[in-house]
Protein backbone atom coordinates (compact mmCIF):
# COMPACT_ATOMS: atom_id res chain seq x y z
CA UNK A 1 0.00 0.00 0.00
CA UNK A 2 1.42 3.38 -0.89
CA UNK A 3 1.78 6.44 0.81
CA UNK A 4 -1.00 8.26 -2.24
CA UNK A 5 -3.51 5.33 -1.27
CA UNK A 6 -3.54 6.19 2.30
CA UNK A 7 -3.84 9.86 1.26
CA UNK A 8 -6.79 9.04 -0.71
CA UNK A 9 -8.46 7.22 1.74
CA UNK A 10 -7.87 9.39 4.25
CA UNK A 11 -9.41 12.38 1.71
CA UNK A 12 -12.63 10.29 1.37
CA UNK A 13 -13.38 10.15 4.94
CA UNK A 14 -12.25 13.26 5.47
CA UNK A 15 -15.29 14.77 2.66
CA UNK A 16 -17.89 12.70 4.71
CA UNK A 17 -17.88 9.95 1.84
CA UNK A 18 -19.18 6.74 3.84
CA UNK A 19 -20.53 4.67 1.10
CA UNK A 20 -19.76 1.73 -0.47
CA UNK A 21 -17.78 2.82 -2.72
CA UNK A 22 -14.80 4.12 0.19
CA UNK A 23 -15.25 0.85 1.76
CA UNK A 24 -14.40 -1.30 -1.49
CA UNK A 25 -11.32 0.84 -1.79
CA UNK A 26 -10.78 0.04 1.87
CA UNK A 27 -10.90 -3.57 0.74
CA UNK A 28 -9.08 -3.48 -2.04
CA UNK A 29 -6.35 -1.85 0.01
CA UNK A 30 -5.78 -4.84 2.41
CA UNK A 31 -4.81 -7.32 -0.70
CA UNK A 32 -1.92 -7.93 -0.25
CA UNK A 33 0.75 -10.85 -1.59
CA UNK A 34 2.56 -11.55 1.61
CA UNK A 35 1.53 -11.97 5.18
CA UNK A 36 3.80 -9.28 6.60
CA UNK A 37 2.66 -7.12 4.05
CA UNK A 38 -1.11 -7.61 5.17
CA UNK A 39 -0.12 -6.99 8.71
CA UNK A 40 1.58 -3.71 8.31
CA UNK A 41 -1.25 -2.85 5.78
CA UNK A 42 -3.88 -3.59 8.48
CA UNK A 43 -1.91 -1.83 11.15
CA UNK A 44 -1.57 1.50 9.23
CA UNK A 45 -5.66 1.19 8.23
CA UNK A 46 -6.48 1.15 11.79
CA UNK A 47 -4.43 3.74 12.92
CA UNK A 48 -5.57 5.70 10.18
CA UNK A 49 -9.54 5.03 11.08
CA UNK A 50 -9.02 5.11 14.72
CA UNK A 51 -7.70 8.67 14.19
CA UNK A 52 -10.18 9.93 11.47
CA UNK A 53 -13.32 7.98 13.49
CA UNK A 54 -12.39 9.99 16.35
CA UNK A 55 -11.86 13.30 14.74
CA UNK A 56 -15.51 12.65 12.31
CA UNK A 57 -17.53 11.51 16.07
CA UNK A 58 -16.47 14.58 17.04
CA UNK A 59 -17.44 16.76 14.22
CA UNK A 60 -21.05 15.42 13.80
CA UNK A 61 -22.46 15.88 17.26
CA UNK A 62 -24.62 18.55 16.23
CA UNK A 63 -25.69 16.05 13.14
CA UNK A 64 -29.13 14.55 12.28
CA UNK A 65 -29.50 10.98 14.35
CA UNK A 66 -29.78 9.90 11.08
CA UNK A 67 -26.56 11.02 9.91
CA UNK A 68 -25.12 10.13 12.96
CA UNK A 69 -26.39 6.32 12.65
CA UNK A 70 -24.53 6.14 9.55
CA UNK A 71 -21.35 7.44 10.47
CA UNK A 72 -21.39 5.23 13.05
CA UNK A 73 -22.17 2.12 10.56
CA UNK A 74 -19.52 3.06 8.24
CA UNK A 75 -17.00 3.16 10.65
CA UNK A 76 -18.01 -0.71 12.45
CA UNK A 77 -18.13 -2.02 8.98
CA UNK A 78 -14.62 -0.29 8.38
CA UNK A 79 -12.91 -1.65 11.48
CA UNK A 80 -14.88 -5.13 10.48
CA UNK A 81 -12.75 -5.07 6.96
CA UNK A 82 -9.46 -4.37 8.91
CA UNK A 83 -10.16 -6.65 11.73
CA UNK A 84 -10.37 -4.12 14.80
CA UNK A 85 -12.86 -5.78 16.32
CA UNK A 86 -12.58 -3.56 19.92
CA UNK A 87 -13.40 -0.33 17.95
CA UNK A 88 -15.85 -2.65 15.64
CA UNK A 89 -17.84 -3.37 18.78
CA UNK A 90 -17.48 0.07 20.42
CA UNK A 91 -19.14 1.79 17.60
CA UNK A 92 -22.13 -0.94 17.38
CA UNK A 93 -22.77 -0.79 20.97
CA UNK A 94 -22.38 3.03 21.07
CA UNK A 95 -25.06 2.87 17.18
CA UNK A 96 -27.35 0.47 19.62
CA UNK A 97 -27.38 2.77 22.84
CA UNK A 98 -28.40 6.31 20.52
CA UNK A 99 -31.14 4.21 19.09
CA UNK A 100 -32.31 2.71 22.33
CA UNK A 101 -32.05 6.27 23.87
CA UNK A 102 -34.38 7.98 20.87
CA UNK A 103 -36.87 5.32 20.06
CA UNK A 104 -38.54 6.77 23.28
CA UNK A 105 -39.50 9.44 20.24
CA UNK A 106 -39.07 7.08 17.49
CA UNK A 107 -40.39 3.43 18.07
CA UNK A 108 -38.99 2.24 14.76
CA UNK A 109 -35.71 3.18 16.70
CA UNK A 110 -35.92 0.87 18.91
CA UNK A 111 -33.34 -2.08 19.49
CA UNK A 112 -35.11 -5.53 19.01
CA UNK A 113 -34.07 -8.11 21.55
CA UNK A 114 -32.23 -10.27 19.20
CA UNK A 115 -29.92 -7.50 17.95
CA UNK A 116 -28.97 -6.67 21.36
CA UNK A 117 -28.73 -10.96 21.44
CA UNK A 118 -26.50 -10.71 18.50
CA UNK A 119 -24.48 -8.03 19.90
CA UNK A 120 -23.74 -9.75 23.41
CA UNK A 121 -22.92 -12.91 21.42
CA UNK A 122 -20.27 -11.31 19.29
CA UNK A 123 -18.86 -9.53 22.40
CA UNK A 124 -18.82 -12.64 24.61
CA UNK A 125 -16.84 -14.82 21.63
CA UNK A 126 -14.31 -11.98 20.74
CA UNK A 127 -13.58 -11.45 24.80
CA UNK A 128 -14.92 -8.33 25.34
CA UNK A 129 -16.86 -9.38 28.45
CA UNK A 130 -17.11 -6.48 30.23
CA UNK A 131 -18.55 -4.70 27.42
CA UNK A 132 -21.20 -8.14 27.08
CA UNK A 133 -22.21 -7.79 30.72
CA UNK A 134 -22.92 -3.80 30.11
CA UNK A 135 -24.60 -4.87 27.04
CA UNK A 136 -26.55 -7.17 29.07
CA UNK A 137 -27.50 -4.88 31.71
CA UNK A 138 -28.68 -2.34 29.24
CA UNK A 139 -30.56 -4.99 26.80
CA UNK A 140 -32.29 -6.15 29.88
CA UNK A 141 -33.49 -2.98 31.03
CA UNK A 142 -34.69 -2.17 27.84
CA UNK A 143 -37.12 -5.00 27.50
CA UNK A 144 -38.34 -4.50 30.66
CA UNK A 145 -39.16 -1.22 30.34
CA UNK A 146 -40.72 -1.95 26.82
CA UNK A 147 -44.19 -1.84 25.56
CA UNK A 148 -44.11 -3.69 22.93
CA UNK A 149 -43.93 -7.19 25.18
CA UNK A 150 -47.68 -6.20 25.66
CA UNK A 151 -48.57 -6.59 22.39
CA UNK A 152 -47.33 -9.86 20.98
CA UNK A 153 -48.74 -13.04 20.45
CA UNK A 154 -48.54 -16.05 22.64
CA UNK A 155 -45.57 -17.32 20.38
CA UNK A 156 -43.88 -14.31 20.28
CA UNK A 157 -43.31 -13.93 23.88
CA UNK A 158 -42.40 -17.32 24.15
CA UNK A 159 -39.19 -16.50 21.95
CA UNK A 160 -38.52 -13.70 24.01
CA UNK A 161 -38.53 -15.31 27.01
CA UNK A 162 -35.85 -17.87 25.28
CA UNK A 163 -34.12 -14.58 24.10
CA UNK A 164 -33.88 -13.11 27.39
CA UNK A 165 -32.81 -16.06 29.16
CA UNK A 166 -29.72 -16.28 26.84
CA UNK A 167 -29.22 -12.64 27.28
CA UNK A 168 -28.71 -13.58 31.43
CA UNK A 169 -26.64 -16.69 30.51
CA UNK A 170 -24.40 -14.82 28.94
CA UNK A 171 -24.60 -12.11 31.20
CA UNK A 172 -23.84 -14.14 33.88
CA UNK A 173 -20.77 -16.00 31.76
CA UNK A 174 -19.37 -12.33 30.88
CA UNK A 175 -19.52 -11.53 34.50
CA UNK A 176 -18.15 -14.79 35.74
CA UNK A 177 -15.29 -14.29 33.26
CA UNK A 178 -14.77 -10.53 34.43
CA UNK A 179 -14.64 -11.26 38.11
CA UNK A 180 -12.35 -14.08 37.69
CA UNK A 181 -10.07 -12.02 36.10
CA UNK A 182 -10.01 -9.33 38.22
CA UNK A 183 -9.23 -12.06 40.78
CA UNK A 184 -6.32 -13.11 38.89
CA UNK A 185 -5.00 -9.57 38.48
CA UNK A 186 -5.43 -8.79 42.46
CA UNK A 187 -3.46 -12.03 43.09
CA UNK A 188 -0.60 -10.82 41.00
CA UNK A 189 2.51 -10.14 43.35
CA UNK A 190 3.16 -6.61 42.99
CA UNK A 191 7.30 -6.05 42.39
CA UNK A 192 8.66 -4.55 45.44
CA UNK A 193 11.10 -0.93 44.17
Amino acid sequence: MSEQQLSLLRSLIQTRSFGNATLQFLESLLLSKDVTSSIEVRSSLTRLLRSESLSVIRSIAAKTLHEKLLVLEFFVRAFALVGDLQSCLALRYEGLVLREIKSASCQWLQVSPVEWLHFVEDAVHNGFHAVAEKACENALSCLANNDVQKTRSDADSENLKDVVSEITRLRNCAMASVASRSDASSRVPKKEN
